[in-house]
Formats: structure tokens, sequence, C-alpha cells
């Protein structure tokens, strides 16, 4: 009777419990603002655009239509939406074991009994013995593991845990894929204009020579002249072609990014097109708006309430787990008596397993999943200083970025208005070819500069949104994550 009632009150104390550390989502501190200063809401910048479709803000068809694309065909993107199903199908899989499971089963076996083995031999000797006999037995069986110490609670939790970490994940790639697309789109049209560039300077320096030809067959130009200008114009055709190495590689990239063979979409990125605006910015939310947002810093949060709830499960393992079975059929050797009720068969178990000397087994599986809990919170405020850290430095590229991109302009029109000058000087003899051959040297590289500052002005804008965690939406109800509500706990 003792034993009778020790079992019954461990088995009710047990009742409705989950043992382990229930999880509370920890607070991490975060500054009120961003340390890096800069004036990203500028009235002359274009309109802030939706954090989650920031690339529309670049007021560029092109670009909405190369990342749409993107979202829609990229592979890497498919891959992550197929490990979403994996964590899915795991999910549904933990929950599955907490509850019961049945299971139907049938058979008919045509048998031929050997009267030379030992049975064969005794049994030949009855009156009525019959070599062949079949055997048909039908029968329903169920199990039930009782998940009285929260095991398997927890392993189900571990799993939503892992299978949301892994839509954080998914919304990551999204990320990632939207400003690789759009820093491929931008380093492109950068080469663009810079041939461009490169190209108009050649007809200009192709024009100056000319000219410098002219006035030595006139008798008013040297060899030397004719020599250097001719130099001038070999110097500017030697930038093309990086440019176009430049050109073809981003092109190549954005058409594996969209998921086809390069070439596929290269003749639809003209150089003819709408020129684009870097918008405006808002970084007002702060670093408080990172854990929400960034995909990483969401993932990192998941999988550390994943490893807290792993204790749980590993902590379960000290306790007793009891299962519950069942079997009802029927079986019969006689053709006919299938269903009758003398072959009516029964049987029901109740199943106790307990680790009771497994010499330091379960110790060691808790300890090593409070290690694996300690190493995931480590990750995830790492992953939350590398968040602010991205942020921080994408907006003082920007900002130094803007500024050099405000002096470069200024520093154009003063060549250009040198050049003009120096060439109408040198057209009356009154200043010397290399004076005219300088100007145009500094002017090329002054317009060279400028475009690919503007071009790497939109790409720094990019890096900006993509540390901010755009790219997808926040309000997605499977990454709207909070704390889960507590559980009864075992102490």
């Amino acid at each position: 009777m003792r034993t009778k009632l020790l079992s019954s009150l461990l088995v009710l104390g047990l009742a409705g419990c989950t043992v382990g550390p229930d999880y509370v989502k920890p607070a991490l501190p975060a500054a009120g603002a961003f340390h890096a200063r800069g004036d990203l809401m500028s009235p002359a910048k274009a309109a802030t655009p939706a954090l989650d479709s920031w690339w529309t803000g670049f007021g560029d068809p092109e670009l909405v239509r190369i990342v749409e694309r993107v979202m829609a065909q990229n592979l890497d993107l498919a891959a992550s939406a197929a490990r979403v199903e994996q964590a899915r199908a795991a999910a549904r899989h933990a929950q599955a074991e907490r509850l019961p499971q049945g299971s139907l089963d049938g058979s008919a076996a045509r048998a031929r009994q050997s009267k030379l083995d030992p049975l064969g031999k005794v049994a030949s000797a009855l009156p009525g013995y019959e070599r062949n006999h079949t055997l048909e037995e039908v029968g329903a069986g169920a199990s039930w593991e009782l998940d009285l110490a929260g095991g398997l609670r927890r392993e189900a939790e571990a799993a939503d845990a892992e299978y949301q970490a892994a839509e954080a994940s998914h919304a990551g790639v999204r990320v990632s894929l939207a400003a690789e697309a759009a820093d491929a789109y931008f380093r492109v049209r950068g080469a663009q204009v810079r041939i461009a560039i490169a190209q108009d300077q050649i007809r200009n320096e192709q024009g100056l020579l000319e000219l410098v030809q002219l006035r030595q067959q006139h008798g008013l130009g040297t060899a030397r002249e004719t020599a250097q200008a001719e130099a001038l114009v070999l110097q500017a055709q030697a930038t093309l072609p990086p440019l176009n190495i430049e050109l073809e590689t981003q092109l190549n990239r954005l058409d594996v990014l969209m998921g086809a063979a390069p070439g596929t979409y290269a003749q639809e990125v003209q150089p003819e097109h709408v020129p684009f605006a870097v918008p405006s910015i808002d970084t007002a939310e702060g670093p408080a708006s990172l854990l929400r947002r960034r995909p990483d810093v969401i993932a990192a949060e998941r999988h550390l309430a994943a490893s807290n709830a792993r204790i749980g499960a590993a902590v379960a393992q000290y306790y007793p787990s009891f299962s519950l079975s069942a079997l009802l059929g029927v079986s019969s050797l006689v053709p006919g008596k299938l269903f009758n009720g003398s072959a009516v068969q029964s049987s029901g178990a109740l199943g106790l397993h307990w680790r009771l000397f497994d010499f330091g087994r379960v110790d060691a599986e808790v300890n090593a999943a409070k290690g694996a809990h300690a190493e995931a919170m480590a990750v995830y405020r790492g992953s939350m200083l590398r968040a602010t850290e991205d942020v921080e430095d994408a907006i003082v590229n920007l900002v130094q970025l803007e500024a050099r991109h405000g002096v470069l302009d200024r520093e154009v029109d003063a060549h250009v208005r040198a050049r003009d000058a120096a060439k109408d000087a040198y057209t009356g003899g009154a200043v010397s070819l290399v004076e005219v051959l300088d100007e145009d040297r500094q002017l090329l590289d002054a317009r060279d500069s400028l475009a690919r500052i503007h071009a790497d002005e939109a790409r720094a804008a990019v890096s900006v949104f993509r540390a901010l965690g755009g790219g997808w939406n926040a309000a997605e109800p499977a990454l709207n994550v909070a704390a889960s509500p507590p559980a009864s706990r075992a102490k």
C-alpha cells in the first residue's frame, strides 16, 4: 500500500507540470539614437520610402522591376523557402509526438507444415492433423506517451522556435538579395555613365588632336604637341576596357540573381534611363528598432528560445516516463471464422521507463543544454552589436559620400570653365598645349569621379536600408514573436 501511495503521489505531482526554465526574452540595452550623425532626411532628397519596399524610393522603374524579378525567381530564395518548409514540418512532427497514435494492421498467411521437423513429427501423430493451415489476423492498436514531466512539450517549444528562426533567416535572405540586386544595378548604371563620359572625353580629345595636327600642318605647332595630344586620346581610350569589364560582370551578376543564365536580361538595362535619386532615410527609431526589424537578430533570439526549451527537455529525463498502449483485434486459423467472437483478442499495457542508473548521462545532457543556451545568448547579444555597427558604418559612409558629391560637383564645374578658357587661349596662341592637355586630364578625372561617387552614394543608401533590416514586412504574424506565456514549472 505504501508503494502504491508513493507512486500515486508522484504521478499527481508531475501531472500538468513542465520542468525546466520558462523562457523570458532578454532585454538588451540599446542607445536611444545612432552614434553616427548626418542629414539623411534632407528636403532636397526624394521622399522616404517604406522600409519593406525601400527600392521604390529611388524613382527608378527598372530597379523596381529587377528587384521584383529577383524575389520571384532567385534560386537561393527558393532554397531558403524549402528550408522553412522543412522546419515547419519538424515543428508539426514535434507537436504530434505529444498526441496518441493509432494503427490498423492486417495479415493473411498460408503455410504447409513439415512432418520432419520436431513440431511436425509430434503433430502428425495426432488424430485430425492438417499440414496446411491459414492464419488470418486483423488488429487495431493505440499508444500514448504521457508527457507528465513536459519533456515532449519542451521539444515542441524548441521546434516551434526553430521554425520561427528559419522564417527569420528566410526574411534575411530576402533582405540580402534585394540589396545585392540594387548594388549590382547601381554599379551597372555607374559603369554606363562612366563609359559615356569616357567616350565623350575621347571625342573631345580627338577634336583637340585634329586641331593640333592642323596647326602643325600650318607651321604653328610642333610634333611634340601632336604626340602629347595623341597620348591624351589613348589615355582616355585606355579607361574603357576596365569599365566594360565592370559593366559586363555586373550585368551577369544581375542575371544570376534573377535566376537566369548570364546574358538573359542584359539587353533590358539600357544606358538611356530615368536618372535615379537617393531617397531620404528615417533612422529616428534608433538601435532599438533593430530588435524587431533585423532578421538575423530575430533568428538569433529564436535560436536562444529553442536552446532554453531544450534545457527543459533534458531535465525531463530525470523523471519517469509512462506510456499507455492497447490492442484489439481478431485472429483465426479457421477459414471464415475471423470475425467470430471466439477469434477476438485484446490487450492493454502501462509502460514505465526511468533512467535511474546512467552514471551521469542525464547530468551531462543537462549541462550540454545549458552550455548551448549560454552560447546562444552570446550569439544573440553579438548579433545586436553587429547590427548596430552595420548601421553606424553605413550611415557614416553615406554621409561622407554625400559631402564628397557636393565638392565634386563644384570641382567639375571649375574644371569645365578652366578647360574652355585654356582651349580658347591655346587657339589664340596665349598658352601652350601642355596647359590644355593638363586641364583635359583633370576634367576627365573629376567627371569620372563624380559619376562613380553618384553610383557609390546610391549603393551606400542601399547599405543603410540593408543594415536597418529593410526588405521584408516585419508585421508578418509568423515572425511577430514574443515571449511565450509562462507554463507551470517544477521547482
